[in-house]
């Protein structure tokens, strides 16, 4: 008997109407190998940062110098694409600190967007060698104060903390990053 190698089934995110799903932890978490699975649609867009450090990987000063640009970038283009993008807009941010997750919310709330939370749990030695795994890594200052601000989030999370907040909050561990993410934009029927 051969085993089947197929692999897993993406992880489905339904994200029906106008939203934005903020898809946070941990720098390291694996929230980029989640959304490089993401299939390429007309009504989705996905906003990962990786595109901002790149474009600025193409000068010739030092990230930290840079970096507050990059972060600036990415926020706009999030703001920008809220404001007159596609259906869905998924997000790219850690978002370990309560006040950046609330700001999503605000502006989901007066972009006329349904807000969604997928936090990706992982172990912070899990999530710092994903930073060495993908050569990128975060100052070990800026990091730990990541660790700190998401302390029991996980936990929290899953208890329903959040869920008034959000119209849905999802909690996935590292592992399950690999497999991908399937945003189904399909409208909810409704019974007549």
């Amino acid at each position: 008997m051969t085993a089947s190698l197929a692999r897993p089934a993406p992880l489905r995110l339904p994200a029906p109407g106008r939203t934005l799903v903020l898809v946070a932890g941990l720098p390291g978490a694996g929230k980029s190998t989640l959304l490089a699975g993401v299939a390429p649609a007309a009504d989705v867009a996905v906003l990962d940062s990786q595109r901002h450090r790149a474009a600025a990987s193409t000068t010739r000063l030092p990230y930290g110098v840079v970096r507050p640009l990059v972060h600036l970038a990415h926020r706009a283009a999030v703001v920008t694409a809220a404001v007159g993008g596609p259906a869905c807009v998924v997000v790219h941010l850690p978002a370990t600190r309560p006040g950046l997750r609330a700001a999503v919310r605000g502006l989901a709330r007066i972009t006329g967007r349904d807000a969604h939370l997928l936090w990706v749990d992982a172990h912070p030695g899990e999530a710092l060698r994903g930073q060495h795994d993908r050569g990128r890594t975060v100052r070990s200052e800026t990091f730990d104060r990541h660790v700190g601000d998401s302390a029991g989030l996980a936990e929290r999370l899953r208890a329903g903390a959040e869920n008034g907040a959000w119209t849905s909050v999802r909690v996935v561990d590292r592992a399950d990053t690999t497999r991908g993410l399937q945003v189904d934009t399909t409208p909810v029927a409704v019974a007549k």
